[in-house]
């Protein structure tokens, strides 16, 4: 079943450690577009993302939003030893030389920031990821079954439109057939009634009748226009990725199409074909918004 490049998926998922919550969302694209945004902290673990990510989608324009909340208390804090002998030295010296009073206390020297060491700790890299996939995971999982829904409706509407042009085709096949005889009886007469007594080859002008009807016969297009009808209905049922395959299809109807309302001088034909071109165009605006 056919794919839409529309969709939205949500995920979460949270330990006593840490939390994620994931968004995808996606519009058409022609290509396969993956844009990550995520918080600095995981950044290193973007190329995993999007890896994972091309496991569900093969075309689309796609946004993953990835939000992180850490519970952990992931910092070491340890004085600067050294420092601080530094600074209760000079802070003494201050005192002898100035006959202060005071004591150097624990309370002058936390005024101090420097004397004690932050480091952060970072959880690692696997543990994170292992977590993170869940959650992506669970985006990913809602935001396929968005498309697939969205497919199957594209899918029911389009099959209903092709059924249209295909009724519309064998309505032109049926017309063209009386059209060329139709057409080739008033090129003779019309001819005959313009020469009026002059004598003329009547060979030749049957001839020339027949090069005449040639031109203007429609059956090679109608013939092609039912294989790509065909052709459109068996590639939307085999394969989920068929967007461009099918953006293809539609073009070759479109031109068939095209080039019968050029020959076409019968008003029945002419109708038709208005119509095929009416759905054509609907069913082009469609198969834009499929993988």
């Amino acid at each position: 079943m056919i794919k839409s490049m529309t969709g939205y998926g949500k995920g979460e998922y949270e330990t006593n450690e840490m939390r994620f919550v994931i968004e995808v969302k996606s519009v058409n694209h022609r290509y396969c577009d993956i844009t990550v945004r995520m918080p600095r902290a995981i950044a290193s673990l973007e190329e995993r993302i999007r890896r994972f990510a091309l496991t569900y989608i093969n075309r689309g324009k796609v946004d993953i939003y990835i939000n992180f909340y850490s519970y952990e208390q992931n910092v070491n804090i340890e004085p600067d030893k050294n420092l601080v002998k530094s600074y209760i030295e000079s802070l003494n010296i201050i005192k002898e030389e100035f006959s202060l009073q005071d004591d150097v206390s624990l309370n002058l020297l936390t005024r101090f920031p420097d004397i004690l060491r932050i480091e952060k700790v970072d959880a690692e890299e696997n543990l994170i990821w292992d977590m993170l996939k869940i959650a992506l995971q669970n985006a990913l999982e809602s935001f396929s079954e968005m498309r697939n829904r969205e497919g199957e409706r594209l899918y029911k509407d389009m099959l209903g439109k092709i059924a249209s042009i295909e009724t519309f085709v064998n309505d032109i096949s049926i017309a063209s057939k009386d059209a060329v005889i139709i057409t080739k009886d008033k090129f003779y007469n019309r001819v005959k009634d313009l020469i009026g007594d002059i004598d003329l080859d009547e060979n030749r002008l049957i001839a020339e009748v027949a090069i005449m009807a040639d031109k203007i016969s429609i059956d090679e297009e109608v013939v092609r226009l039912k294989s790509h009808i065909e052709e459109f209905k068996k590639t939307i049922d085999e394969n989920a990725s068929s967007g461009k395959k099918l953006d293809f299809i539609i073009q070759e109807i479109n031109r068939e199409a095209n080039t019968i309302a050029s020959k076409a001088n019968e008003l029945d034909i002419i109708n038709n074909i208005v119509n095929v071109k009416t759905e054509v165009e609907k069913i082009r605006e469609q198969v834009q918004n499929i993988e």
